[in-house]
C-alpha cells in the first residue's frame, strides 16, 4: 500500500486531515497534531480573553502590592485625624441596658460615621463603639449618664483605602468574594499562559527552563525570609 500523503494542517482546517489508512503510524501522528492544535487554539483563546478581563485586576493588585511594600509612600494623601463631640438624644440607655443601635445610627447621621461596627461594650459609667472600614477607623466613647460623647476619626486617604482593599482588611463580604474571583482569574491566566508555551515545541524547553529557574529562585527567597 502506498504511503499516505498528509497535506498541510493549519489551525483552522483540522477537518481536512482525512487519512486513508487510519491504523497507520502517519495517521496516528496526524490525529495527535490535530488534537494538539485544537488544544493550543482553545488555550490561546482562553488566555487572551481572560487576560483582557483581568487587566484591571492585575494593574490594581500590582500597584497596591508595590505601595504596600513601601508604607512610607503617601502620594500626597497623608493620614488625617478628626475629633468630634456631641450628645446622644435621651432614651439611649435604660435600666443599665444600652441601645447601641440607636447610638451608632445617631453618630452616623450627626457626624457622617461610616464603616462597620467592629466592637462595642459598656460598663457602669460609659460605653464605647468602634467602627472599621478600608483606610478608616472611628472610636466613639459616650457617658451613660449624660449622653455626652467624643468621637475620634482616623482616615488614611485614598492610598490607605486601596492598600486595605488589597489585603481585604475591614471590607465587606462582597469584596472578599471579589478577591476570590480575582485570584481564580489570575491562576487561569498563569495556567493558560504556561499551557501555550508547553504546546509550542520550539519554545517549550526554553519556557520550562525559565519557569523552573524562577520557581527555584522564588522558593529560595521565601525560605530566606522565613529564617
Amino acid at each position: 500500500m502506498p504511503d499516505t500523503v498528509i497535506t498541510d494542517l493549519d489551525d483552522d482546517d483540522e477537518t481536512n486531515d482525512l487519512i486513508d489508512d487510519t491504523s497507520s503510524p502517519a495517521s496516528a501522528a496526524a490525529r495527535r497534531r490535530v488534537r494538539s492544535r485544537r488544544v493550543g487554539r482553545w488555550t490561546r483563546w482562553l488566555h487572551v480573553y481572560i487576560s483582557m478581563i483581568s487587566l484591571l485586576i492585575v494593574l490594581f493588585f500590582g500597584i497596591t502590592g508595590l505601595t504596600l511594600n513601601h508604607p512610607s509612600w503617601t502620594l500626597g494623601g497623608s493620614p488625617t485625624t478628626h475629633t468630634y463631640a456631641g450628645t446622644v438624644p435621651a432614651g439611649f440607655a435604660s435600666k443599665g441596658s444600652v441601645d447601641f443601635l440607636a447610638v451608632t445610627e445617631y453618630v452616623r447621621k450627626a457626624n457622617g460615621v461610616r464603616g462597620t461596627v467592629a466592637g462595642y461594650q459598656a460598663n457602669d459609667t460609659e460605653g464605647t463603639v468602634g467602627f472599621k472600614g478600608p483606610g478608616y477607623a472611628a472610636d466613639l466613647v459616650f457617658d451613660l449618664g449624660t449622653g455626652h460623647y467624643t468621637l475620634t476619626v482616623e482616615e488614611q486617604g485614598l492610598l490607605g483605602v486601596l492598600n486595605d482593599l488589597h489585603k481585604g482588611r475591614d471590607t465587606s463580604s462582597s469584596w472578599n468574594w471579589t478577591i476570590d474571583v480575582a485570584a481564580v482569574i489570575l491562576v487561569a491566566v498563569a495556567v493558560t499562559g504556561l499551557g501555550i508555551q508547553v504546546l509550542q515545541k520550539r519554545r517549550r524547553r526554553r519556557a520550562l527552563t525559565f519557569a523552573a529557574a524562577f520557581t527555584v529562585l522564588s522558593l529560595m527567597l521565601i525560605v530566606r525570609t522565613m529564617r
